[in-house]
């Protein structure tokens, strides 16, 4: 019998760097995620494929059932292989009944958005595998991966969360985050795929005072949140744009690429590529149309 998993797609509004820091985010699950289908079979081998938004296939391997219990063919390398490879054997040490009964297997992974729109491919594959594996998806990506896990809360929650994770205890909170200017908010894509791991290790060497960074972006995540105007949102997310280009040492986005744009532009995740959130009225997607960057996608279709 075919089993099936879905996990929701991320995306983070505030504390971008500084969650890792203890800082409190703002993340909304997103109407996009993945779906894993396992179905049993004779085989003696895993057999898996990955599936895009449009159903073709961008990956695809076979492997013996018993090599996945043992660390046979370990590589430094990071190929999509041994990545996948690496979470499979992590899930099974966290628990050894997970694949110890089985014949074979055929496993289809099925995106719902363009693998680099950077909106959770990986965490969404995590949360699927923990729940597969009956594992805990934290500490299943802490022991695959290294990252603050707010993306693993979004794949598990179906409503905006304040997040924050210290000493690897994650805090997760659902709060009513609606806000009544949704139709002027748009996600707009820089068609640039940034490696969170590079920006966190540049984050990482920068010499600053973390707490202070932490309690600034705490205090602005939450009045963010509780924005009741369009106005005062706008505000503070500029605030926070401003605090993070000066620890960052790096122009903000607007700087960089829209310093024409009449509206608030803020990154979203690591800087530099992914998508950004603007503010601006029913002429913004024309703005960004015209400047090449086709994918303007308005709030309410974004969130789940």
């Amino acid at each position: 019998m075919t089993r099936e998993y879905y996990s929701n797609g991320k995306l983070l509004l505030t504390g971008e760097y500084a969650i890792l820091d203890g800082a409190l985010g703002l993340a909304i699950p997103t109407a996009y995620g993945q779906t894993l289908k396992v179905t049993p079979t004779q085989s003696q081998q895993l057999i898996w494929k990955s599936l895009d938004n449009e159903e073709k296939a961008w990956f695809k391997t076979s492997v013996d059932i018993g090599e996945l219990a043992t660390d046979k063919k370990e590589v430094t390398s990071e190929t999509v292989e041994t990545v996948l490879l690496n979470i499979l054997k992590e899930a099974k040490k966290l628990n050894p009944n997970f694949l110890s009964k089985t014949t074979g297997l055929e496993v289809e992974t099925k995106l719902d958005f363009p693998k680099d729109w950077g909106l959770g491919s990986s965490s969404t594959l995590i949360n699927n595998i923990a729940q597969w594996a009956e594992v805990d998806a934290f500490q299943l990506l802490w022991n695959a991966f290294s990252g603050s896990g707010y993306d693993i809360a979004c794949a598990q929650n179906n409503s905006p969360i304040l997040y924050q994770v210290k000493e690897k205890i994650p805090t997760i909170k659902l709060v009513a985050f609606n806000p009544k200017f949704k139709k002027q908010l748009f996600f707009v894509h820089l068609d640039k795929k940034q490696n969170s791991r590079e920006g966190i290790a540049q984050y990482r060497k920068m010499e600053f005072d973390h707490i202070k960074l932490t309690e600034s972006i705490t205090r602005l995540t939450l009045e963010i949140t509780e924005s009741k105007d369009l106005e005062t949102f706008g505000s503070l997310l500029e605030r926070h744009e401003a605090l993070l280009s000066r620890i960052l040492q790096t122009k903000t986005i607007k700087q960089q690429l829209f310093p024409d744009y009449l509206g608030t532009i803020k990154s979203l995740g690591a800087w530099g590529g992914d998508f950004i959130l603007a503010i601006g009225n029913k002429d913004t997607p024309d703005y960004f149309i015209k400047k090449g960057y086709r994918t303007v996608i308005p709030y309410d279709k974004m969130v789940l």
